[in-house]
């Protein structure tokens, strides 16, 4: 029997477009071909960016 999560597509689909338009924010801003490697490594965890961010402008 299969489990129904209905939200993990939505999820994946922000995910997906956060990535693309990280990735091209990166690249295009590089410097230096291994600025954008770390550029597309950075594109890889933004969400990371993202938390950190938010949770220091909550002061938690």
């Amino acid at each position: 029997m299969k489990s129904q999560d209905h939200g993990s597509g939505s999820a994946s689909a922000v995910y997906g477009l956060g990535f693309i338009g990280a990735v091209i924010y990166y690249i295009s801003t590089a410097t230096s071909l291994w600025m954008g490697v770390i550029g597309l490594l950075k594109a890889i965890v933004w969400p990371a960016f993202l938390v950190y961010e938010a949770l220091k402008a909550l002061g938690a």
